[in-house]
């Protein structure tokens, strides 16, 4: 397992990580299939997902009970023996969600589709209401629980763990993946 960086990355370095990806962690029949919207430069310079300092992604894993400890992005893969994985809509990093046009989102939601079809996760939760919206086409939706399902999985709208995404608290999000977290247990 790598070791998490031991200094911050130049402006540079995180530069010249824009485009690339990060490795989905997934496995065949997950609880589970967390997916953000794209990997943030920090992430694809790193490797790994929502390891940017600040972001709320494993904070709120903790604190809602799915995880037992703290876990570093680096420790991610350790979700797969939770029935838990990460992807995302868009696989290129950016340096902001609002860099991603219409189209890639549209995209990655038929690819999001096929991966679901391949690993048949019981739920997926998507973490960015506005992204949801878009690649969805789904203008009305709202934060929790999802009407349908996506090939057959359950589909669940948080909010995006992002440091920036100010419209919610640490707490508010935990609270909400506490809530996914119950639902997966009844299922």
């Amino acid at each position: 397992m790598s070791e998490p960086a031991a200094h911050k990355p130049s402006r540079g370095a995180l530069l010249a990580a824009a485009g690339k990806t990060v490795p989905d962690v997934v496995a065949p029949g997950l609880q589970i299939l967390f997916c953000g919207i794209n990997p943030g430069l920090y992430s694809a310079f790193t490797g790994h997902h929502f390891a940017r300092p600040g972001n709320r992604f494993w904070p709120a894993l903790f604190a809602s009970g799915f995880t037992d400890r703290l876990l570093r992005p680096d420790q991610e893969r350790e979700l797969l023996r939770l029935g838990c994985g990460i992807t995302n809509l868009v696989a290129r990093a950016s340096a902001a969600a609002d860099e991603l046009t219409r189209e890639e989102l549209v995209a990655g939601a038929r690819n999001l589709q096929g991966k679901i079809r391949k690993y048949r996760p019981r739920i997926v939760a998507i973490l960015g209401i506005g992204a949801y919206r878009q690649a969805f086409d789904r203008p009305a939706a709202i934060i929790g629980a999802q009407p349908g399902s996506m090939e057959e999985a359950s589909v669940w709208v948080l909010p995006n763990p992002s440091g920036l995404n100010a419209h919610f608290t640490p707490k508010s999000i935990a609270d909400l993946f506490r809530k996914l977290r119950l639902q997966a247990a009844r299922r």
